[in-house]
């Protein structure tokens, strides 16, 4: 029994590390999952260069949420960069819940989903908050802002607009993140979060981004070129070391052209508000 599964990455709106409360939205790069069931008894990732932990984890936390015992082999590819802030993490492992949902021809609530995603990237270590925002703009699209401490969605909505993301050479985990310098930053985050709430994903976006490259020691100077080009908002997306900006199409590449000196790679998307999928034709 062969499933597949996609989904989408997303970008940071507020990053959940420094209050537990997060926000991102998803963007069209997508990561696409196949499981295939077996009667091995073992449950293997079959990724050449990655670490499968995560989606054997996923896999394997489905089959034992709905009563079964079958081994698997999981493979997943992707747009997104690893490592980079984009959600890599929190996609694959949707695109692997719902890959393995299909091969057993089952149906789960998307939020209950994207909840066992989060569950096997605790258990899997590529997590510090649990990523409830990230998991969630990816499994459902639009825009959503979330209490990762209690598990709880808060709002979610559609959203629609250009996205440029400066996706740097380098990796940086999640798990490398200093939490404590990032906590310094709460009463910060408060503020973010209640810009948020309101709809004011712009502003929200850019504070975040300038608090974080503080408290983290990574370069504001992609942030102020954003701004500069004309972009609504921007930041760093996640712990980075990537970075997004929204930004009204007619300045994309006003925008593309400020970046590029900073070397890496810069992509032009735009927001996602389909959310993940499963089935042949995903």
């Amino acid at each position: 029994m062969i499933g597949c599964g996609r989904a989408g990455g997303a970008a940071t709106i507020l990053n959940a590390v420094a209050n537990w409360k997060g926000s991102a939205f998803g963007i069209g790069l997508m990561t696409y999952a196949q499981v295939e069931l077996d009667h091995t008894g073992t449950i293997r990732g079959d990724v050449p260069g990655l670490d499968t932990r995560l989606i054997e984890t996923c896999v394997a936390m489905v089959l034992e949420r709905l009563g079964y015992s079958y081994g698997a082999v999981v493979r997943t590819k992707s747009d997104i960069p690893v490592a980079s802030g984009l959600k890599s993490s929190s996609t694959a492992a949707n695109a692997t819940v719902l890959a393995t949902l299909d091969a057993l021809q089952e149906e789960m609530d998307p939020i209950e989903a994207a909840k066992i995603g989060v569950a096997a990237a605790r258990k899997a270590g590529v997590t510090i908050t649990g990523a409830l925002d990230d998991a969630l703009a990816s499994m459902l699209g639009g825009v959503v802002v979330t209490d990762n401490r209690e598990m709880m969605l808060m709002k979610r909505e559609e959203f629609d607009t250009p996205v440029v993301i400066l996706s740097p050479d380098r990796k940086l985990f999640s798990g490398e993140t200093s939490v404590s310098r990032s906590r310094l930053i709460s009463p910060v985050a408060d503020v973010v979060y209640d810009l948020a709430m309101r709809g004011d994903y712009g502003r929200a976006m850019t504070i975040n981004g300038l608090a974080y490259c503080a408290a983290l020691g990574l370069s504001a100077e992609p942030v102020l070129l954003a701004l500069q080009a004309g972009a609504r908002g921007a930041s760093l997306s996640g712990t980075g070391p990537s970075y997004a900006a929204i930004i009204d199409e007619s300045k994309v590449e006003e925008l593309e052209a400020a970046w590029k000196p900073l070397g890496g790679k810069v992509i032009r998307t735009y927001s996602n508000n389909k959310g993940a999928s499963k089935g042949e034709g995903t």
